[in-house]
């Protein structure tokens, strides 16, 4: 039961964003119990334009690691020439990890 429920907040988010997105790239967040990952995909084409992840990041806790992400691909988003984007938090609550990767990003210089 609780798996149909994750999957039908996915979809929903994921439909939402779609709506949203126009012409707009995608920032989508995973986030696993140890490390959190956030990459740029341009779905006309069908690629990664940018990527982040926390495995490559080492610092403090989980949340100081997400704001470590959300800058390192607001830094690697801007030097591929992209500013606009439109979040996908996937499944995940607008909260804590995912929140503090968001407004990093918006720090660094992406706009959503």
């Amino acid at each position: 039961m609780a798996a149909q429920t994750t999957v039908r907040r996915k979809l929903r988010a994921r439909r939402k964003v779609r709506q949203a997105a126009g012409d707009r790239l995608r920032l989508s967040v995973y986030r696993s119990s140890k490390h959190i990952y956030a990459q740029i995909i341009d779905d006309s084409k069908g690629v990664t334009v940018a990527a982040a992840s926390s495995a490559a990041v080492k610092t403090g806790t989980k949340t100081d690691t997400a704001t470590a992400v959300g800058k390192a691909l607001a830094e690697a988003a801007l030097a591929k020439g992209v500013k606009k984007v439109v979040f996908d938090r996937g499944q995940y609550r607008y909260h804590g990890r995912v929140k503090a990767l968001a407004d990093a990003a918006r720090e660094g210089g992406l706009d959503f």
